[in-house]
C-alpha cells in the first residue's frame, strides 16, 4: 500500500490536531498521509510558544523540515531559524535540542529508504 491519493484539501479545516506519541509539552501534530506498510509519512507539526528540548535526536529515517510559521532556535549550533528555512536529514544524522521561545509550525515529511 503507498500513501493514498489526495486531491488539494484544506489541511487546516481538512485535518485534526492530535498528540505526539509521548509528549508532554503540548506539541501537537496534523497527520496528511500515511503508508501503514512502510512507515512514511507526511504531517504538520506545531510547538507551542516556550518549549525547550534536552535531547539530541536521531532517527533511522530520512526527514525533510519546512518550517513556515514561528522559529526555531537550534540550542548546539546557537543559531535561529525562520519560515522558509529547509532541512533535510537522512538517518543518522544528530540535530537538537531545540528551543521554541514564540512557537513554530513545521510541514515534515518521513521516509525510510528501502
Amino acid at each position: 500500500m503507498s500513501k493514498p491519493e489526495i486531491e488539494f484539501i484544506d489541511y487546516d479545516t481538512g485535518y485534526g490536531w492530535g498528540p505526539i506519541k509521548g509528549d508532554i509539552q503540548g506539541i501537537k501534530e496534523k497527520i496528511l498521509s500515511k503508508d501503514a506498510e512502510s512507515g512514511d509519512y507526511t504531517r504538520i507539526l506545531k510547538f507551542p510558544p516556550g518549549i525547550e528540548t534536552s535531547d539530541t535526536l536521531v532517527h533511522e529515517f530520512w526527514e525533510e523540515v519546512l518550517i513556515i510559521e514561528g522559529s526555531l532556535y537550534d540550542i548546539a549550533k546557537k543559531k535561529t531559524y525562520l519560515p522558509g528555512f529547509y532541512a533535510c536529514r537522512p538517518p543518522g544524522m544528530k540535530h537538537g535540542p531545540y528551543r521554541i521561545p514564540y512557537g513554530c509550525v513545521t510541514f515534515e515529511i518521513r521516509y525510510f529508504k528501502k
